[in-house]
């Protein structure tokens, strides 16, 4: 059942970067620049986490 899970997953992920592609390109349809926009919100995101959890980390050695 994990296997599936992480198998939509990484399909889902794959499926916005191609969008992300394909809109970059300018020739994409409506809904697929919806979901490149939402993939580049998911990425967006996905950094600003990494990027405070990484300060906090940092800050806890001083």
């Amino acid at each position: 059942m994990l296997v599936l899970i992480l198998s939509v997953v990484v399909a889902l992920l794959i499926g916005g970067c191609v969008c992300v592609f394909w809109s970059a390109r300018g020739d994409a349809p409506r809904w697929a620049r919806g979901v490149a926009k939402v993939t580049l919100l998911g990425s967006e995101l996905a950094r600003s986490t990494s990027r405070s959890s990484r300060s906090h980390q940092s800050g806890d050695d001083d």
